[in-house]
């Protein structure tokens, strides 16, 4: 499957939120208001049914995958003979098929464009008359206070409507940990049914979002707005695919008394101050430092917990004004206090690539990376690898591993492109009094210091005296491997273990 876009670009067990729950409630059909029924026909010509069959790879034995999976959404035909689904619908799918509303056509689709951190994909049919002579749903913004419409399909088609009441707009974590996005939420009861992704969020017979996850519990939906939506679809008119920009920099905010006295702040002028600067990052190109304060971005003064006041959704994160309001390469300008001095700056907003990252975001629609010598699993740290330690993953995955995904190590004396560990070891007559070693960083081999799994095999080259040293920055920090004995034990390794390979490098 061709796919023109890289995004910070996985598994809906282990780097995605799982499906959302539905609830068994039952719910009255919408009022004429939101659809009349005359109209339900020509509606229904604009919503398919979408079934993909997934197959994630398994993170914890890189050589193999988890079991298929089916997932079951409603997707949404736009403009262009595509359809909208979120992404975690599509991740990692090895099939994708399309039905139409009441089930008498069916065509299998691909994925035209997927952006995992604003959790958005566009499907395209095989076949183009699939979607012919279908203009798609238009777009709307939803406000708080409005009445909005989930759409569902009964098994033979027929559209149920739950309607609910839209009681606010905030910037959230949206699946991938790292991404946060506007999103709307609303108080809606829903019935249960097959279809558990993409559901349409409407407002008056037009797309007002996508939903994100439920809570059947609650009965709180949280949905992508078509703010977010219209942005993804504004970059998928372009190529190549470029997303969501950010500005480089982490912030904390300044409530602190002691700490706005100490930044040079009085007592009115907001400002949020920056922690921590992305090497050769926007901000680091516009000359931000930390400890400089952020007071307004593009035109909008910022408060000192980090939020301005937007047209629409009143006050907000900044986050959705610079990466939802901007597109990659626009210059937002910024207004400072460093060191109690105004000073004003562009910062060149960007995307940052998750292939740029030490220990990458998520890593989805490809296989990971192995080498394995003499029984040794070496693999690149991912927080794609760090869930395989469970639901509780934050607290059972390794401490030194943990922190090296919060923090990336982004410092100035950082080299590495990625961090390679030693996950686990197979037992084998080279890896005897080692069976037990997990989860240890890796330094270098034969004095050469690894930066990336590529270093591996090169490194390997340089023996001496028959014999591997293999460095580790944990306990034990040093072991030796014999040369021959970790080549001869490799065809043995596959047969045992069933390995189709001994490596892995993409």
């Amino acid at each position: 499957m061709s796919r023109p876009i890289l995004v910070l670009s996985a598994l809906v067990s282990a780097a995605l939120v799982s499906a959302p729950a539905i609830s068994d409630a039952k719910t009255a059909a919408a009022p004429d208001s939101v659809l009349n029924a005359p109209n339900q026909a020509q509606f229904l010509q604009n919503i398919v049914k979408v079934t993909v069959t997934a197959q994630a790879y398994d993170f914890s034995r890189p050589w193999s995958k988890r079991a298929p999976n089916a997932r079951r959404a409603i997707g949404t035909v736009i403009d262009g003979g595509r359809v909208l689904v979120t992404a975690e619908c599509v991740a990692n799918a090895t099939y994708i098929e399309l039905e139409s509303a009441d089930g008498e056509q069916k065509q299998a689709a691909r994925v035209e464009y997927v952006d995992y951190e604003s959790d958005l994909a566009l499907l395209r049919p095989e076949s183009a008359p699939f979607l012919a002579n279908k203009a798609g749903l238009k777009l709307t913004t939803p406000n708080v206070g409005d009445q909005l419409s989930v759409l569902q399909l009964e098994a033979n088609g027929n559209p149920l409507f739950s309607t609910g009441k839209m009681t606010t707009a905030e910037v959230v974590r949206y699946p991938i940990d790292d991404s946060s996005f506007l999103a709307g939420r609303l108080s809606v009861s829903l019935q249960m049914r097959d279809a558990a992704f993409a559901l349409p969020v409407l407002k008056e017979g037009k797309l007002a979002g996508v939903m994100l996850r439920y809570d059947a519990q609650s009965s709180i939906m949280d949905f992508i707005p078509t703010a977010v939506v219209d942005h993804f679809l504004r970059d998928a008119s372009k190529s190549p695919y470029e997303g969501f920009p950010r500005m480089g920099c982490s912030f904390s905010t300044t409530r602190d008394p002691q700490l706005r006295k100490y930044l040079k702040l009085n007592g009115t002028n907001g400002g949020v101050l920056v922690t921590q600067v992305l090497k050769d990052g926007p901000a680091d190109k516009a000359g931000l430092r930390k400890e400089d304060v952020l007071l307004e971005i593009a035109g909008e003064p910022i408060d000192s917990d980090g939020n301005y006041k937007d047209a629409t959704y009143g006050r907000i994160s900044l986050g959705h004004l610079v990466c939802t309001k901007h597109f990659e390469g626009d210059k937002v300008r910024v207004r400072l206090s460093r060191n109690g001095t105004s000073v004003e700056a562009e910062v060149p907003v960007s995307r940052r690539s998750p292939g740029s990252y030490l220990s990458e975001p998520y890593v989805i629609d490809k296989a990971p990376n192995f080498f394995i010598l003499g029984g040794l699993v070496f693999q690149e740290l991912s927080r794609q690898y760090l869930k395989e330690f469970g639901s509780d993953w934050q607290r059972k995955a390794p401490l030194e591993l943990l922190n090296i995904d919060r923090t990336q190590s982004e410092t100035d004396s950082e080299t590495r492109k990625r961090v390679i560990i030693l996950t686990r070891v197979l037992p084998s007559d080279v890896t005897v009094g080692y069976e037990d070693l997990r989860n240890l960083v890796l330094k270098s081999i034969n004095g050469e210091v690894i930066n990336d799994l590529s270093d591996v095999p090169k490194a390997l080259q340089k023996a001496a005296n028959g014999v591997h040293r293999i460095e580790f920055a944990g306990d034990p920090s040093l072991i030796f491997i014999d040369v021959k004995s970790a080549e001869a034990v490799g065809p043995s390794l596959q047969k045992s273990y069933g390995l189709p390979a001994l490596n892995r490098m993409n």
